[in-house]
């Protein structure tokens, strides 16, 4: 099914965010920043620990980005709801050297409707940020209620990945990888939504974006399953996002902890590929409150670089 032809208001969005790519590209002496590994943040690390001290990410994002570049990192996988939630981003993201390798899009495609909506969304911005050297575009086709109780049928399921495919394969004419991310709820009744949607898929146009710790509790805390995981789909995974947890609670920094990291790079480096590496370190209740949202991201940057060095 042919996406629906975008609207004059979004098209003119296009063309303005396009016509500022030259501006908006990261130097190349700020994007190197010296690093071997290019090592990229999820703006929902960010969210979390501002929101923990009172504060409002998304309301002081000239500051955020510029803690963000503070702790040391090279980029920045944005949340993006539409081509209207760059305008403000692609210019700050320049004046702090960061990069956007990556952005990260919530979708529903299981109902034929709402998915040709999301699909369009998508591309729209993939239209969008393709100047700005994003590659990936990372996708959680979540259900209507996030989180809820709520179970997808099995022809939602095969609606689902046919519409993925079809998204994917789109994306590809664009130059631009498709990666499929889950959390805890698509492990339920045997992991058949997250099975499904990589086995009902073609690897040439839907590969795996690896939410480690999301695997790990939502398989009851178990390696085992995570590693399983690498070994079926090793060769499609594109992205991998790290957090770490003590005795299953998230944990302040990016370090040891319940998550055997450096087996993990190793099993990557034998799979013979080089994802994209995002921080995505988190809090929730139990989780310590001993370091400022910088020096958090500065430790877990140090930690990540030292167990991925060999993905650079």
């Amino acid at each position: 099914m042919q996406t629906q032809s975008l609207s004059r208001r979004t098209f003119l969005q296009h063309t303005a965010l396009a016509g500022a790519a030259a501006l908006a590209l990261p130097s190349p002496a700020r994007a190197a920043r010296g690093d071997k590994l290019h090592l990229a943040t999820n703006a929902y690390s960010w969210q979390v620990f501002y929101q923990r001290e009172g504060r409002n990410f998304a309301g002081s994002l000239d500051a955020g980005l510029k803690d963000v570049a503070a702790s040391g990192l090279n980029g920045f996988e944005p949340g993006v709801g539409g081509t209207e939630d760059l305008r403000t981003l692609l210019p700050l993201l320049k004046k702090h050297g960061l990069e956007m390798r990556s952005v990260y899009v919530n979708s529903t495609l299981h109902e034929p409707a709402a998915a040709d909506r999301s699909v369009e969304q998508i591309l729209a911005t993939a239209r969008a940020v393709k100047p700005f050297g994003t590659r990936i575009i990372v996708t959680n086709p979540n259900p209507l209620r996030w989180g809820g109780p709520e179970n997808k049928t099995d022809e939602q399921l095969r609606t689902q990945a046919a519409v993925m495919n079809r998204l994917g394969k789109e994306l590809a004419a664009l130059k631009i990888t498709l990666a499929y991310h889950y959390h805890d709820i698509e492990l339920r009744m045997a992991a058949r939504e997250f099975h499904h949607m990589l086995a009902g898929t073609d690897p040439r146009h839907v590969t795996l974006c690896l939410d480690a710790h999301w695997m790990y509790r939502g398989a009851g805390n178990s390696q085992v399953a995570l590693f399983d995981v690498i070994e079926l789909y090793g060769n499609r995974i594109s992205e991998v996002h790290l957090r770490q947890s003590q005795e299953g609670v998230w944990s302040e920094t990016f370090g040891p902890g319940d998550i055997d990291y450096e087996a993990l790079s190793a099993a990557l480096i034998r799979k013979k590929v080089k994802p994209h590496i995002v921080l995505e370190i988190a809090v929730e209740a139990g989780t310590p409150k001993t370091l400022d949202p910088v020096e958090a991201h500065r430790r877990s940057a140090e930690y990540a670089r030292r167990v991925f060095e060999k993905m650079a």
